[in-house]
């Protein structure tokens, strides 16, 4: 066998134990110790970096620690405070990075916004003009039948309705059975109402 072969360049043998060197980490960095340190410590809240020490010490140091020596009562508070929310920035909603504020329409000249694009979007903070109901011909029908006008309110249609039934019901005409047609349109329209919402 050849010892100049190029298929062997690529084999590595690994060294005896005595041939490595020995690293087996930091030793504990408590005064006058010499054992190894298996443990890290924070060095401080206002310092960054740990501290190495073995187990006794570590817990020792655990114990004595009191990450707001130092600090004031008011910076204490704080602290607390904005560890409520993991130290992340809050704000009111609508008023964060992607909420919406109010455009500058200085910016725009002496006629700002002409024709009101950038001052009454959808998402402005300005109120929003109450669009007025679409009134179908059905509708329109059903409030002539009760003889109102096409902006009464739910509690004037329902009073209107009441009055009307027992004006035209036979009952209370002494079973006079004349009005019993305008009785069924009546009935007829409040119902019409009511399903659309106005009842």
């Amino acid at each position: 066998m050849k010892t100049t072969s190029s298929i062997f360049d690529s084999i590595r043998v690994k060294p005896d134990k005595d041939r490595r060197v020995k690293n087996d980490g930091p030793t504990c960095q408590w005064a006058n110790c010499k054992d190894k340190a298996t443990n890290k410590a924070p060095k401080g809240p206002n310092t960054s970096g740990y501290w190495h020490y073995c187990l006794k010490h570590a817990r020792e140091y655990n114990q004595n620690y009191n990450f707001f020596a130092g600090m004031a009562d008011d910076a204490v508070l704080a602290y607390q405070k904005d560890a409520l929310t993991g130290h992340r920035p809050t704000w009111k909603m609508g008023t964060g990075k992607k909420g919406r504020v109010k455009p500058d329409l200085s910016a725009l000249g002496p006629d700002g916004d002409p024709l009101g694009i950038f001052s009454d979007g959808a998402r402005s903070e300005q109120k929003v003009r109450k669009e007025a109901r679409v009134i179908r011909n059905a509708e329109r029908k059903a409030f002539e039948a009760l003889s109102l006008e096409v902006s009464a309110t739910r509690a004037q249609v329902s009073a209107r309705y009441k009055d009307l039934v027992k004006r035209h019901h036979p009952d209370a005409n002494g079973g006079d059975r004349s009005t019993e047609d305008r009785l069924i349109e009546i009935i007829q329209a409040y119902k019409y109402l009511k399903s659309v919402g106005m009842g």
